[in-house]
């Protein structure tokens, strides 16, 4: 099987079904799709070039979209099928929040059999997991158990993508120096590696997906983070092995570990639909004084808001290019908080060296950066973004409040 690492773009499947075609810079498309945990470890593959072409098609484009997953749902029909709203997800599981044993006994008597019932931890949320009726599709199985429990959150179990991508050696791109400014971080993501440029700091690391393996995608993060001056940084694996990776639960178990190791600020650079499990653990996460950061995807701007970054409260953080202009293929939420440099820089790779970097991934930890200095050096999440919204330097008005760490730019 071929790995196909353009996944991350592919989330908005259902506007580019139903509205108006859309232009954006993307990823040429592959003939073969891979897994979601490939796709998300992999990304720094060679097949990955910079992207270009701007005036590309907008309506092969979208076409390619459709094509990608419908190619990828149909590949992984074991471990992945379409929800109710047409997005990847767990096949056959669907979650409910606030489950009572009268919710779950009329649960039981749908069709639906009880796989896990428990509370995040650190963040006093309560869910289960329910394994649709034998046969049932997953879109049907969602809709079944809202009309049996009317006034119940009930989802599937979304898939997250990355939403950046590495490219080739950075060409002897000049090293900034080291920028010694504090602060901790925590990364939802794929595994760090321990020998990544970041290893040093990681303080800690913990898996919510079956298996490991290091990503390309998760250390050029922490080389980063590194670079910027980040003092420690605490990485949560949230695709493992698992073709179905970077689900919505194994995000919001990942907040609540971040929560239960007193991390300030935590980055995500991941989008997916939205989702009532983890928008209410991203709730519960900032009631308890973290900040949350997270990219706006690279979907294109008339492409769906993206999530985590369309949540109430999260820092959403687009990206900008070497010369302060907002990158082309950057997404949107349903606000916007900051930008920060997202292309013409580099990171370093295990097994690859520097190689160059773009995405609004890459964004948003050098936004958390920033965040995390301050907040280091304030006593409340508050005074940390009021310093943070004195520090961005104000430009276009794709840029939010303003563009942070823009002296991060390369060779970090």
């Amino acid at each position: 099987m071929r790995r196909y690492a353009a996944l991350c773009l592919a989330f908005a499947l259902p506007a580019l079904l139903l509205a108006p075609p859309v232009r954006a810079q993307l990823l040429d498309p592959m003939k073969t799709v891979g897994r979601v945990g490939d796709a998300v470890r992999d990304i720094a593959a060679p097949v990955l070039e910079p992207l270009g072409d701007a005036a590309r098609d907008v309506r092969g484009l979208a076409g390619d979209r459709v094509q990608r997953l419908t190619r990828f749902v149909a590949e992984h029909g074991d471990r992945v099928e379409w929800d109710e709203q047409r997005q990847p997800a767990i096949r056959g599981e669907v979650l409910l929040l606030d489950p009572d044993p009268s919710a779950l006994e009329t649960a039981r008597r749908q069709g639906y059999t009880l796989v896990e019932r428990g509370t995040l931890e650190g963040l006093d949320v309560a869910y289960a997991r329910l394994a649709a009726p034998s046969g049932m599709p997953l879109a049907k199985a969602v809709t079944t158990l809202r009309k049996a429990l009317p006034g119940r959150e009930v989802s599937a179990d979304q898939l997250h993508f990355a939403s950046g991508k590495t490219g080739g050696p950075a060409n002897g791109a000049p090293a900034a120096p080291a920028l010694p400014r504090g602060g901790t971080v925590g990364v939802i993501d794929g595994a760090i590696s321990a020998s990544s440029q970041g290893s040093e700091r990681l303080a800690a690391q913990r898996s919510f997906a079956a298996g490991s393996k290091p990503s390309d995608h998760a250390s050029a993060i922490a080389s980063l983070l590194t670079g910027a001056g980040t003092a420690r940084i605490y990485g949560a694996d949230v695709y493992g092995t698992d073709p179905a990776g970077g689900s919505a639960l194994a995000i919001a178990r990942a907040l609540g570990w971040m929560q239960t190791q007193a991390v300030p600020v935590v980055s995500i650079s991941l989008v997916g639909p939205a989702n009532p499990l983890l928008a209410r653990a991203v709730a519960a996460a900032q009631g308890k004084g973290m900040v949350i950061v997270a990219a706006v995807g690279n979907d294109g701007a008339a492409a769906p808001s993206a999530y985590p970054a369309s949540y109430p409260g999260v820092v959403a953080v687009t990206g900008v290019d070497g010369a302060g202009r907002v990158l082309i293929e950057a997404g949107r939420a349903s606000h916007l908080d900051y930008a920060a440099p997202g292309a013409d820089m580099s990171a370093l790779v295990p097994g690859r060296g520097r190689v160059s970097l773009r995405g609004t991934s890459y964004a948003a930890p050098l936004a958390a950066s920033r965040i995390a200095a301050r907040r280091a050096a304030s006593a409340t999440a508050a005074k940390a973004m009021e310093a943070a919204n004195a520090e961005a330097i104000k430009g276009a008005r794709r840029t939010g409040r303003g563009v942070l760490c823009n002296i991060c730019r390369s060779g970090l």
